[in-house]
């Protein structure tokens, strides 16, 4: 029995050490995952791009926003002059929330009178804009009771703080989670069926042995490549509108965006997700490895790279990098700005650009590679 183990354990070994590709995933792979993934999970919020309009442009204002931003939880993310450039702002995610301060605001503060500001934010991801509040809240309290404080003489002052805030909650200003959660979850049930069925596609056909009578035809491979992609991803775009549709039925997601505009988004995303499934399945020797590397290639990514669950702008710079490469991250970032915001292609267009390069970067790959294994 143990001699049989022995032998049985020893021709294992070999194996394993002739198959090196194999060696190298098994032992380096999890570590890099937990390397990346680790840093990327993250609940806490920090910098948050916070637009700002000034109204006053005196020195209290400016103290004002200096509390934002060297709090650590706020980055100046610029100033801004009329309520339209604002609203751009929040609509294109170059500021989670906005700072309005009042005109008058420093002489207000001088004469002892209470005054206002407020802080608009924006509500297409619920937890990170309850996160806002909360700081926002903090921050003005703490900066009301330094002026009540410098005020305050002999024991006479201001009886209630000088400084308070209006919090407005743009999109989604009841804060319900199932409007930034199902715009995810649709990306990423989405990514998963996209990648896995197509992963499957040209793999079969070498364990089926067809692969050498298509080789064999006058089909190039980049013919071959779409007319694997382009079935698939009319099933899948059929698929994907039909889980958007029920999400408004049972979820109630709005949708106030044009209908072309997120027909586009969702084709444009699919066609990449496929071509990446197709680029997997030149790669893999059998059905089960390209299942596998399919799996790994699109389940944590999306889950836990594109925005879906944690904030990318909290996790460190060099994971950001890395979440660039990830398309959900666009699809996520368009899709939640269509049928949330109401976005237009002004708003879209660079979400669009990155999920149509990233489908040709995929089916051209896909393409050169079952090119080299024609030859």
């Amino acid at each position: 029995m143990i001699a049989t183990t022995r032998a049985v354990m020893v021709k294992e070994l070999r194996q394993i050490r002739r198959d090196r590709r194999t060696l190298l995933i098994l032992v380096f792979v999890p570590a890099l995952f937990l390397l990346l993934y680790g840093y990327a999970l993250n609940f806490d919020i920090r910098n948050i791009a916070l637009a700002v309009e000034d109204r006053d442009h005196s020195a209290e204002s400016r103290a004002l926003v200096a509390a934002f931003t060297n709090s650590g939880y706020f980055r100046f993310a610029g100033a801004v002059y009329s309520d339209a450039e604002l609203q751009r702002r929040i609509d294109a995610n170059e500021a989670r929330a906005a700072l309005v301060i009042p005109a008058n605001y420093g002489r207000d503060l001088a004469r002892g009178i209470p005054t206002r500001v407020q802080v608009i934010v924006d509500g297409d991801n619920a937890t990170t804009a309850s996160s806002v509040v909360g700081y926002a809240t903090a921050i003005v309290a703490g900066t009301g009771a330094e002026l009540v404080a410098a005020q305050t003489t002999g024991g006479r002052g201001p009886a209630r703080p000088l400084v308070d805030f209006e919090p407005r909650v743009w999109y989604n200003p009841q804060l319900r989670s199932t409007l930034f959660l199902v715009p995810g979850l649709i990306a990423y049930i989405s990514m998963i069926t996209a990648v896995i069925s197509t992963a499957l596609a040209v793999v079969r056909e070498k364990e089926r042995g067809t692969m050498e009578q298509i080789r064999m035809a006058p089909v190039s491979p980049l013919a071959f490549v779409l007319g694997k992609t382009i079935p698939y991803s009319a099933i899948a775009f059929v698929s994907a509108v039909l889980i958007v549709l029920v999400s408004m039925v049972l979820f109630g997601l709005p949708q106030h965006g044009a209908w072309w505009l997120l027909c586009v988004t969702i084709g444009v995303f699919l066609v990449g997700a496929q071509g990446q499934g197709l680029l997997i399945s030149t790669l893999s020797a059998n059905q089960q490895v390209a299942f596998q590397i399919a799996l790994l290639s699109s389940f944590l990514p999306t889950f836990v790279l594109s925005g879906f669950i944690f904030p990318v702008t909290s996790m460190p710079a060099a994971v950001q990098v890395v979440t660039y490469a990830v398309p959900a991250r666009y699809f996520i970032g368009a899709l939640r700005a269509v049928v949330l915001k109401g976005a237009g292609v002004d708003v879209v267009w660079q979400q669009l650009a990155a999920l149509t390069m990233f489908a040709a970067v995929m089916i051209g790959l896909a393409s050169l590679r079952l090119q080299r294994e024609w030859r």
